[in-house]
C-alpha cells in the first residue's frame, strides 16, 4: 500500500528524471530522430531490396552472384558493425547529417532482408500469370511491373510490415555513432540522474507505443487489401 512518503519519492524521482533541465525534451527529440531514420531507411531499403531481388531472379549469372554475395554479407554480419563501417569508414570524409548516414546504413542492411521477401513474393505468383501477360503482348518488364508485382505486393505486405517494425527497433544502436535517438536520450538521462529504472521504462514505453500504433495501422491496410481480393 502506497504511503505519502512513497508518493513523494515517486514524484521527486519523476521530477528529477523528466522535468528538471527539461530532460523530457531529449526523449521527444529522440522520437523525431528515430522516426526520421526509420522512414528514410525503409524507403531506401525498399528500393535496394527490389533491385537486389531482381538481381537474384535474373537470368544473368553475374547479377545473381552479386545479389547472393550482397545478401550473404549483410545477413551474416551484425548491423552495429555495418553501421560503424558505413559511418566511420565509408562516409568518414563526407559531411552529411548523422541521421542521413545512419539511414543509409540501415537501408543497406534492411535491403538484404527486403530482397528475400520480395523474391519469395514474386516466386509465389503462378507462372501462368507471366505467360498470360506475355500472350497479351506485354514485354517481360511490363509483365513484371503491371501483373506480377501488384499481386506479389499483397502477399508480402505483412512480412514487409514486420520488417519495418524490426527496423524501427534496430535503430536503437545509433548511439554508437553519437546520435541522440530515443535510446541514447534514455541513457543520457540515466547517467545524469543515476536513476536507471524510470528513463529505461520511458524508452520502452515510447517504443511500445510507436510499434503498437504502426501495427494497428498496418493491420487496417492489410484488411483493406484482403477486402479488395474478395470483390
Amino acid at each position: 500500500m502506497y504511503t505519502g512518503a512513497h508518493l513523494y519519492s515517486f514524484s521527486e524521482t519523476f521530477e528529477k528524471t523528466f522535468i528538471k533541465d527539461d530532460r523530457w525534451r531529449l526523449l521527444l527529440d529522440g522520437v523525431g530522430v528515430t522516426l526520421k531514420i526509420s522512414v528514410l531507411a525503409a524507403i531506401l531499403g525498399l528500393v535496394i531490396g527490389f533491385l537486389i531481388a531482381l538481381c537474384n531472379l535474373s537470368s544473368h549469372k553475374p547479377l545473381r552472384i552479386f545479389g547472393k554475395v550482397y545478401t550473404d554479407i549483410i545477413r551474416g554480419t551484425p548491423s552495429v558493425t555495418q553501421l560503424m563501417i558505413i559511418y566511420f569508414v565509408v562516409f568518414a570524409n563526407i559531411y552529411w547529417e548523422k541521421w542521413i548516414i545512419c539511414s543509409i546504413a540501415f537501408a543497406i542492411n534492411s535491403g538484404a532482408y527486403v530482397s528475400e521477401i520480395i523474391r519469395a513474393g514474386i516466386l509465389s505468383i503462378d507462372k501462368g500469370q507471366t505467360e498470360a501477360g506475355r500472350s497479351l503482348g506485354l514485354s517481360k518488364g511490363m509483365t513484371m511491373l503491371y501483373i506480377i508485382i501488384p499481386q506479389a505486393f499483397k502477399n508480402i505486405f505483412p512480412a514487409m510490415g514486420n520488417e519495418f517494425i524490426t527496423l524501427i527497433k534496430e535503430t536503437a544502436i545509433v548511439g554508437y555513432v553519437g546520435l541522440m535517438d530515443v535510446q541514447k536520450a534514455g541513457d543520457f538521462i540515466k547517467s545524469a540522474t543515476y536513476m536507471p529504472l524510470m528513463p529505461l521504462l520511458a524508452v520502452a514505453l515510447i517504443y511500445f507505443v510507436i510499434i503498437k500504433v504502426l501495427t494497428l495501422l498496418l493491420g487496417r491496410i492489410e484488411k483493406r487489401l484482403r477486402k479488395s481480393d474478395q470483390r
